[in-house]
Formats: C-alpha cells, sequence, structure tokens
C-alpha cells in the first residue's frame, strides 16, 4: 500500500511532551542534579558491571530495590512499585483507574504528561486552575470532588514548574472528600522535605510518587517508584510493562538508596545555590521571581521567548520556555545548578536585560529627536 491507516483520531490534537535534545554548555532545562554520582559510587557500579548477564532478563518487580525502599519507609514490599521513571508509573495509574469513562482531575499549570496519559488512555481530564499565585484553588477543588464521578486526583507536590508546595491540610481534606486515587507527586520530595508518608495508614487511596532522576542524579537511567496500599500496587501490576527497569538501573538504584546519606551535603549545597539563584532574579526589575520549594525557580520576565533564545544563541544557557503555556504566560524556569553555573546564568540575564534597557532608551530618545526635527522644520 502507498499509505497507511490512520492512528486513533483522539491523538490528532494531541502534542507530545517537548523533550527535545538542544545541546548548550550550561543544562538548567530539566532539573537534573548537575552533579554526576559520587566518585565511589561510580567505582562500585564499575566493578559490579563486570559481572552482570545482561544476556538474562532483570528482575522483573525489582524486589531488592523494593525491599530497600518498603524498609526506609517502614512499609512492606508489597506496598511499593518501581518502574522507568516516574512517567511510567503516571501512565500505569491512568491504565488502570482512567479510561474511557473515567474522570481524573489536575490542578494546571503542572507536570504536562499527566493531561497527555489522559488523553492516551481515553480518559476525562477534568482541570481546575491555580490561583495567580500558583496555590491550588482548595474551595475549586473540593467541591468539584463532592460529586462521586473523579477516578483518579493528581496532584504535584512541590508542583512542577510552579515550585508551589500545597498545604498537608488541604491535602488530607481531599484525602477525606473521595474515594477516588490521589496521586501525590513528591518528584521533589529531597528538596522540600515535605511528604505525605505518616498518612498513607489511615487512607488507602493515597498513592506518593517518588524518582531518583532529581536529588539522586539518576536522570540517566529512569528509575521511580510508588508507595501505595497493597490493593492499589496489585492493581498496577497488572497493566505495567514486564522487565521495564532494566538490570543495571535497578542495581545502580539499589546502590544509591543504599548510599542516599552520601547525598545530603550536596542537596543541601542545591538549596543555598537555590536562593542564591532566587536573590540574583530579584535584583534584576523587570524580573518576577516566584518562591520554590523545589530545584528549580520560575521567573518572569517580558518577551521570555526573546529571553530564552539569546541566553541559548548568545551564552550558551538552556532553560525551559513555558511562555506558551496557559497560566505561565512570558515564563521560564530555570534550574538549580552549581555556582557557576547559576552566575553565568545571571550575568547572561543582566546583558540580556540590559541590551534591551538600552534599546529602549535610545528607541525613546531617537523618537523625540524626530519630532523636534520635524517642529524645527515646521
Amino acid at each position: 500500500m502507498d499509505h497507511v491507516r490512520p492512528p486513533r483520531p483522539e491523538l490528532e490534537s494531541l502534542i507530545a511532551y517537548d523533550a527535545r535534545d538542544v545541546r548548550a554548555e550550561v543544562l538548567l532545562a530539566s532539573n537534573e542534579n548537575p552533579s554526576n554520582l559520587p566518585g565511589e559510587l561510580l567505582e562500585k557500579l564499575g566493578e559490579r558491571i563486570r559481572s552482570m548477564d545482561f544476556n538474562r532478563y532483570p528482575d522483573p518487580l525489582a524486589s531488592e530495590l523494593r525491599e530497600l525502599i518498603a524498609e526506609a519507609n517502614g512499609l512492606e514490599a508489597s506496598n511499593v512499585l518501581v518502574g522507568n521513571g516516574g512517567d511510567e508509573l503516571i501512565s500505569d495509574l491512568l491504565l488502570a483507574w482512567g479510561g474511557p469513562g473515567r474522570v481524573v482531575v489536575d490542578l494546571p499549570p503542572t507536570f504536562a504528561m499527566y493531561g497527555i496519559d489522559a488523553a492516551v488512555t481515553g480518559t476525562t481530564l477534568v482541570s481546575i486552575p491555580r490561583r495567580e499565585d500558583f496555590s491550588i484553588d482548595g474551595d475549586a477543588l473540593l467541591n468539584r470532588l463532592s460529586g462521586d464521578d473523579i477516578d483518579i486526583v493528581m496532584i504535584a507536590n512541590p508542583n512542577n514548574p510552579t515550585g508551589t508546595l500545597a498545604p498537608e491540610t488541604l491535602l488530607i481534606d481531599v484525602l477525606n472528600a473521595t474515594d477516588a486515587l490521589v496521586l501525590i507527586d513528591e518528584a521533589y520530595f529531597e528538596f522540600s522535605r515535605h511528604t505525605m508518608r505518616p498518612h498513607m495508614s489511615r487512607h488507602a487511596n493515597l498513592v506518593i510518587l517518588r524518582t531518583f532522576s532529581k536529588a539522586f542524579s539518576l536522570a540517566g537511567l529512569r528509575a521511580g517508584y510508588l508507595l501505595g496500599h497493597e490493593d492499589v500496587i496489585r492493581e498496577l501490576m497488572k497493566v505495567r510493562q514486564p522487565y521495564s527497569v532494566n538490570r543495571f538501573t535497578q542495581m545502580a538504584a539499589a546502590a544509591v538508596f543504599r548510599e542516599r546519606p552520601v547525598f545530603e551535603a550536596g542537596i543541601s549545597h542545591l538549596l543555598r545555590n537555590r536562593d542564591m539563584l532566587i536573590a540574583g532574579l530579584g535584583t534584576m526589575p523587570e524580573v518576577e521571581v516566584f518562591p520554590s520549594e523545589a530545584n528549580f525557580v520560575l521567573f518572569r520576565v517580558a518577551h521570555a521567548s526573546a529571553v530564552w533564545r539569546d541566553l541559548l544563541r548568545e551564552f550558551s544557557v538552556l532553560v525551559r520556555d513555558f511562555s506558551r503555556t496557559p497560566g505561565l504566560e512570558d515564563c521560564l524556569r530555570v534550574t538549580v545548578g552549581t555556582e557557576e553555573e547559576i552566575q553565568r546564568f545571571l550575568a547572561a540575564m543582566d546583558e540580556i536585560l540590559a541590551r534591551r534597557h538600552a534599546a529602549a532608551h535610545f528607541g525613546v530618545h531617537a523618537t523625540a529627536a524626530r519630532h523636534a526635527g520635524g517642529r524645527d522644520r515646521g
């Protein structure tokens, strides 16, 4: 045939997640840890990799890692599910609790994959916009949950890309208000230090998502995990892909999890760098910077797309452009990097904004001069 049957019509208007591989010297767009694994961990992984049976399928449930996570959280292994990054686990939730005739609630602006996975699975998406300060409209959310048609609620906490932390009391109210599955996405838990884990025993509908991609420098290997009631985990196992977490990722994530105290100093250093980043942006009159409980900072600046382009083309600094996202007009998000990366970013911002100011100043004077010349000729 000289043509192919079209895909599902529901995909026609779906926009794929923006995961472009843009090259730059300073990468501050994806909320990654700027540091690689510590040298001693790399050496251990290098030693173990030589004895790894790459010809054998991995443990389908990542049992060793699962048990380590369970023990650290005071849970049983049956309360833990490991996945190929948090993205796979979000997809699993939609496969199990979503689908045609089912309804998921999200709170935009928020992580785009909630809406994308809803569309892919044919799940109806109900969006309850956040307030102007990016806080959750608790009254609107609880009012929507008063019906019995909601199947899943997605709450990123801290929220990505705004860095906003939801009040714990509101999250408890949400859990009490519905029997829907409530996902609390704690991908940035290590930076915020806030978790809903203590409430799991009282709320069977609570599911917590975490990842190794941010604080633990494993974005390149893709490992995430869910904490939930054993009945929820059992249902998710029915829809997950077999062998989705490869043998090397399981081994590396287990090694990192055992050594997570090693990362504490680096996390604390990133939090200090976040303060430096917020303070630096706060000195720029043209910039509105928002508080953050994660390893990134959202800020608003006029003509944000042009600023994003100048940062990349002229200074080889890559940040994330959200300026076309509803609710995030003229917003950019910058990851907390090393001190050198932050200084380079701030210096680039200073130069871009200074040039813009000079051009505007010159334009005002040029216009005034033209008008004055016209009057002289008159």
